[in-house]
This record gives structure tokens, sequence and C-alpha cells, in this order.
């Protein structure tokens, strides 16, 4: 609740949720004046599980520019990014730079 009362998204930019658990990755691009989710993807998704990655390292940066690609093709171009109270390494910041290099700006 601490971090919503901070962050938000709107239709202009919305809101880069991501979540971590131990096997897999979510990501969401969400308008939260509306309380639509514009575009999602994630460790079970079929684009992901066909490049044969794991939820590590290097599987964060497949997913961001999978995440990167599906907010462009929706319209995205710039987001508030919630990290979900992670800290900004490892997972987080790899999948964070992949989306910067797809060219979301945050």
């Amino acid at each position: 609740m601490r971090l919503r009362q901070k962050i938000s998204g709107s239709s202009e930019r919305p809101r880069f949720s991501v979540n971590f658990t131990q096997n897999h990755i979510y990501v969401q691009f969400i308008d939260d004046d509306k309380g639509n989710t514009l575009a999602s993807v994630s460790t079970l998704s079929g684009e992901f599980k066909g490049t044969k990655a794991k939820a590590n390292l290097a599987g964060a940066e497949i997913l961001g520019k999978i995440a990167g690609e599906k907010a462009v093709a929706a319209g995205i171009k710039a987001v508030v990014f919630d990290r979900g109270g992670f800290r900004y390494h490892g997972r987080v910041k790899a999948l964070a730079e992949a989306v910067r290099k797809s060219g979301l700006k945050f």
C-alpha cells in the first residue's frame, strides 16, 4: 500500500509492475485510472516458454525484451516503474534494462 500511494499509472503513462516469485516472473502494464491491464507477460506465457529459458538473470533479460515489444505494440511509449518493493539489482535490473532497450521511457 505504501508504494501504491506514491506510484500510479495513467493512460498516458501506465504502471510497469513486476512481481518475482521463487519460480516465475510476472510483468504487467496497468492503467490505474481505469483499472485495466493493457499488456502482460510472464514466464508462464507461450512466448517465453518457446525460448526454453528459466526465471533467472538471463531469463529476466529475455522476458524484458518480450514485455517491451508487447508494450510498444500496445501503443505504450512511457511508463512508471513499479518494482514491487524489490531492490533494483539482479533480475529486477536486468528486466528493466531490457525493457528500456525496447524503446520505453521510465
